[in-house]
């Protein structure tokens, strides 16, 4: 019997709690808020270590959405498999670039050697008509404008600042965006797995509308390029602007970058133009803005009637907040991060008036 409560002691004293026992409701309540906040600082971290890969990531769902519209597109007169068409909108995209390579690609490098030395004579003889004007002694050179240039553009994606970091983020950007393309439900179902049950339905109605949202927004972009960069092309050639395909082929890709792109494009154009005579340089300046307007007042207004249409303001500060932050690739991917989160937002706001609309009908 002895033994007995004994053991009984030895084992109530063992059971017994322990110095890290908490019994009080309002301590742990205050430890589970402390370890919310702990983890939610521990993933901001983490985000802000991970950005390069995040934003590549981001940039994959991007080309993903384009395959996916041109897929969709071409479902609408090809009565196929959705693997045959993706598959068929990838290898135009190859034969593209490749014949892009191949037969203009010579031009184009012959005339990117010269724009250097075009674009900085006329910088100079900007900047000696300021001094001789009163303006200041200001003394440009190609290595300040370009320390100035990679100031701007932040330090965080400096990887892509290479020509070697930007051909391999090209190329995981293009073999994600294939891939995401090629079963999108496959990883939406598998995100949503993760989410709580009753979280699952808005999960699918969000990404549904961001998805229809980024495809009319890339679809727009696409077309504004195409358009301004072959519109650029014909009319240089036209009018005798020299360096023509380049200019075309830079006026296209900038358009990529709304506000900001315009800009760049349009002073290069019109440098390159003045190089050439006055008549030339008023010729650019007609040019850009009869290509601007057709843009701004033809295609940007066409696509979004059917998308987000997003005030001019807050993409421009958009840009400039993620440009310096995250480099080129945040400067690039600002106007679809901006028209994600609008539909996010609008979808919550959404929920809350229908929240409130019920609260009102039951009291």
């Amino acid at each position: 019997m002895a033994e007995t409560d004994a053991r009984a002691k030895a084992k109530a004293s063992v059971e017994a709690p322990g110095p890290t026992e908490i019994r009080s409701d309002a301590v742990r309540g205050e430890l589970l808020k402390a370890g919310v906040w702990l983890g939610l600082a521990l993933l901001i971290g983490v985000c802000i270590i991970l950005i390069q890969p995040i934003l590549l990531i981001f940039a994959g769902i991007v080309m993903a959405a384009m395959l996916d519209g041109g897929t969709r597109l071409l479902g609408r007169v090809l009565p196929i498999g959705r693997g045959w068409r993706l598959l068929i909108v990838c290898l135009s995209l190859v034969a593209f670039l490749v014949w892009t390579i191949l037969f203009a690609g010579s031009q184009i490098a012959d005339q990117a050697a010269t724009l250097q030395t075009v674009v900085m004579g006329q910088v100079e003889r900007i900047a000696a008509w300021a001094s001789a004007h009163g303006m200041g002694n200001l003394q440009i050179d190609t290595k300040t404008i370009t320390e100035n240039l990679a100031g701007t553009v932040g330090r965080v994606t400096a990887a892509v600042g290479t020509v070697l970091g930007a051909l391999t983020s090209l190329v995981m950007v293009l073999v994600l965006g294939v891939f995401l393309a090629i079963e999108p439900r496959l990883y939406e179902r598998g995100v949503a797995w993760m989410l709580p049950m009753k979280s699952r339905e808005n999960f699918y109605i969000v990404t549904a509308r961001m998805g229809f949202t980024l495809r009319r927004l890339m679809a727009g972009r696409l077309l504004g390029m195409l358009v301004e960069g072959i519109g650029t092309w014909l009319a240089c050639l036209a009018v005798g602007i020299p360096m023509a395909a380049l200019m075309g082929l830079l006026t296209g890709l900038l358009a990529f970058i709304p506000n900001i792109g315009a800009i760049v494009s349009g002073v290069l154009l019109v440098l390159v133009g003045f190089s050439a005579g006055t008549d030339t340089g008023l010729a650019a300046i007609a040019i850009y803005f009869i290509v601007q307007t057709v843009d701004g007042y033809l295609i940007v207004p066409m696509v979004a009637k059917q998308t987000v249409d997003l005030a001019p303001a807050l993409v421009l500060g958009a840009q400039i907040l993620f440009g310096t932050l995250l480099g080129i690739m945040g400067l690039f991917l600002a106007d679809p991060i901006v028209a994600m989160i609008k539909v996010a937002l609008e979808r919550e706001a959404e929920r809350n008036a229908g929240s409130q609309a019920k609260r009102k009908a039951a009291g």
